[in-house]
């Protein structure tokens, strides 16, 4: 019977470890800093991070394609941003950490808007809270 009367709460603690799960954020390279500008293809407001999808022109014409990570969009709702707030087509200029491993992509650090209002991700400049 003492048995059975711990399985309850241990249970419990074993079904809450997941939510104190997430991702590392040490594939951005917060040493250094990269400024895009593009052209959005895709806003994505999902959890638990945002993304823009970017495609910035090439010296050859062609474009490049950017995957940026952005914070929650309950972050981002508290800094301004709106769900809508990015549209397919939207000229923006982006300053973000790069991914350590060369690949296109990276963290957002803040965004210039169509309309030049500028928005960040919460986030001190250069580096992460929860590194």
């Amino acid at each position: 019977m003492t048995t059975l009367r711990w399985l309850g709460p241990i249970a419990l603690c074993g079904l809450a470890l997941p939510v104190f799960a997430h991702h590392s954020f040490a594939m951005f390279d917060y040493d250094h800093r990269i400024t895009l500008t593009g052209t959005v293809t895709k806003f994505e407001w999902t959890n638990p991070h945002a993304y823009i999808e970017l495609d910035v022109a090439d010296a050859n014409g062609g474009a490049k394609h950017y995957s940026i990570e952005c914070a929650s969009p309950n972050v981002l709702t508290r800094l301004g941003w709106k769900f809508n707030e990015l549209k397919t087509g939207d000229k923006v200029t982006i300053l973000v950490n790069p991914l350590k491993n060369g690949k296109l992509g990276g963290m957002m650090e803040k965004t210039t808007l169509p309309d030049g209002r500028t928005l960040g991700d919460g986030n001190p400049p250069g580096g992460r809270f929860d590194q």
